[in-house]
């Protein structure tokens, strides 16, 4: 009989396949271990650009996407279909990492089996349960469960330990998403083709400082997602920046800002970007307008300041240590806190300069030993 253990990861969205390749690379590079990949393909494209330029094949897609799904019935299809794959794969773990549909279903499907969870960036808490919508609560779900907590900063493990959470179980690795960034960025420098896409726009705009945007929450859908078209519409009139935005493929998204931004010169509406694609906006963009998590922890690690268009964040640590600010969606307070990063130079440099607080590049190594040895 074996004494690998067998690791089934479970993941369904763009940022969880970003978050999670490297510690998938680790764990099927490490003798420890069996380890097997199951995606529920939450999101279907973007997902597969990530599997595709990290080499991994899953070994169960379950595929469950389908036109206008609402939450529940998404929840209903992963908790069940999940199941079947462990009962069929009977893992010794299953690890899931951070805050979507597929995370708590996944995790759920589990405990449902008494297979421990090993819950990869535990402990992020905003404080409300609308914001963000509904991955705060996912979390908190599969933090009250989970055997394993890998938290990315020490404020992660604080928030667990506040919620009763065995500290034995929570341990301190830092941030996947650091480890994946340096592993493109190591690519993209090897493979200078893998991001070529953006030179057209790169020649565009030459002489002008860059804006990267990425904006999707649902939390923002509505009055929201209006509030940001309208303060880009008034950055654009600047003619010392242009604006690269990657619209996600959401209706709730694309509808609005086509409808405001759509030939304007110095805005590129541009399609959802690969993950080597992703890294040379960071790398190019003065700055970063987002509502995304990951965005706030992948950027402050290429010295490039973020300005988060939402009322709160479960990732304080970048606002603490300066690398990010909290704008929310009101249309004044977006333009006038870009406006004084790029008009102001010391205080560009404030936020450009600050420790990067979410990690060193070696989480999936901390986390791998961790398995072997729970």
């Amino acid at each position: 009989m074996s004494s690998r253990r067998k690791i089934l990861t479970v993941f369904g969205t763009r940022p969880e396949a970003i978050k999670l390749f490297p510690l998938v690379h680790a764990l099927a590079e490490d003798e420890r271990f069996d380890s097997r990949v199951c995606i529920s393909a939450q999101h279907r494209e973007m997902l597969d650009q990530v599997l595709e330029i990290a080499g991994i094949v899953p070994d169960h897609d379950l595929d469950l996407m389908t036109p206008g799904q609402t939450l529940d019935a998404l929840t209903a299809r992963a908790l069940v279909e999940v199941g079947r794959v462990l009962d069929a794969e009977r893992p010794d773990w299953v690890v899931v990492q951070g805050d979507t549909t597929t995370v708590m279903a996944g995790a759920i499907a589990a405990y449902y089996r008494k297979i421990p969870v090993c819950h990869v960036e535990a402990g992020l808490r905003s404080g409300d349960i609308h914001h963000p919508w509904p991955e705060e609560v996912n979390r908190r779900v599969v933090g009250s469960f989970a055997a394993l907590h890998c938290a990315p900063t020490q404020t992660a493990r604080d928030a667990l330990l506040r919620e009763n959470v065995e500290a034995a179980t929570v341990h301190v690795t830092g941030n996947t998403v650091i480890d994946a960034l340096r592993w493109v960025t190591q690519r993209v420098s090897e493979q200078p083709a893998l991001a070529a896409g953006l030179a057209e726009l790169e020649a565009r705009f030459a002489g002008k400082r860059i804006i990267g945007m990425t904006t999707h929450r649902r939390e923002n859908f509505g009055e929201g997602m209006e509030n940001i078209a309208a303060a880009v519409q008034r950055l654009a009139a600047r003619d010392d920046v242009a604006i690269i935005f990657p619209v996600h493929l959401n209706p709730n998204v694309r509808a609005v800002m086509n409808a405001r931004l759509a030939g304007l010169d110095n805005v590129a509406l541009i399609e959802p970007l690969d993950y080597p694609h992703f890294a040379r906006l960071l790398d190019i963009s003065h700055l970063m307008l987002t509502d995304s998590g990951g965005v706030q922890e992948e950027a402050p690690a290429l010295g490039k300041p973020v300005l988060v268009m939402r009322e709160t964040t479960e990732r304080p640590e970048g606002i603490a240590a300066g690398t990010a600010k909290l704008v929310g969606t009101d249309p004044d307070a977006i333009v006038r806190e870009t406006t004084r990063l790029l008009d102001d130079e010391a205080a560009y440099a404030a936020m450009a300069r600050a420790h990067n607080p979410f990690g060193d590049g070696h989480s999936a190594a901390r986390i791998a030993d961790l398995l072997a040895e729970a």
